[in-house]
């Protein structure tokens, strides 16, 4: 599995610790230093079965900064998928990568009944 997180944010902290805890293992990357590419986030995006909308980090300084609230409703996927391949801190975090799952934030519950 691929986690995919920001080492400095809490959620990440604690979604990495409950995955030591469950003994799940994983490959790490920090999403600013290699952050997902447009077409890793295309596949997730279609992997997931969730809205886009929902892989922006839409508490983050950069999407209030760029008013994407107002915006995100007017753009194309692809704009879309441009814009969260461009910067790592527009990617709603941390991003579980399974075979045939994505997850993305973290929620105990929601983590517990993909893994266990």
């Amino acid at each position: 599995m691929l986690f995919v997180e920001y080492p400095k944010c809490s959620t990440c902290q604690k979604a990495k610790k409950w995955l030591s805890e469950n003994q799940v293992e994983f490959e790490d990357r920090h999403i600013v230093e290699d952050n997902p590419s447009k077409e890793e986030l295309k596949a997730w995006y279609e992997k997931s079965g969730l809205p886009l909308k929902r892989f922006f980090n839409t508490s983050g300084m950069k999407y209030k900064e760029l008013k994407l609230k107002d915006k995100l409703p007017d753009m194309s996927e692809e704009e879309q998928l441009e814009l969260l391949a461009s910067d790592g801190m527009l990617v709603k975090r941390p991003v579980l990568v399974g075979d045939d799952f994505v997850l993305t934030g973290f929620k105990e519950k929601e983590w517990t009944e993909k893994l266990n």
